[in-house]
C-alpha cells in the first residue's frame, strides 16, 4: 500500500458474508497491524488511509525514540 507508506501492505480475507482487510507494515523486527476493517467498496476509505498513516508515523517515531535511548536512558 504505497498510499500509506513504504513497507505497507494489505491482506484480504474473504469470509462467508464479508471481505476483511488487514493493513500492516513490515518492519525489520516486527509486523505492525495498522487497521482491520470490512471492505464494502472498491476504494479504501479515506478515514482508514488517514488512520493507517498516523499509526505508521507513531510507530516510526517510537522506533526513532528507542534508538536514541528514549527519555529514560542514562547518559
Amino acid at each position: 500500500m504505497p498510499g500509506v507508506g513504504p513497507g505497507c501492505h494489505e491482506l484480504r480475507i474473504v469470509d462467508a458474508n464479508v471481505t476483511w482487510r488487514i493493513m500492516y507494515h513490515m518492519a525489520f523486527d516486527a509486523v505492525v497491524i495498522l487497521d482491520v476493517f470490512a471492505k464494502k467498496t472498491a476504494a479504501t476509505p479515506n478515514a482508514v488511509m488517514t488512520a493507517c498513516r498516523q499509526r505508521l508515523a507513531e510507530f516510526q517515531q517510537a522506533v526513532r525514540t528507542k534508538k536514541k535511548g528514549g527519555s529514560h536512558a542514562k547518559r
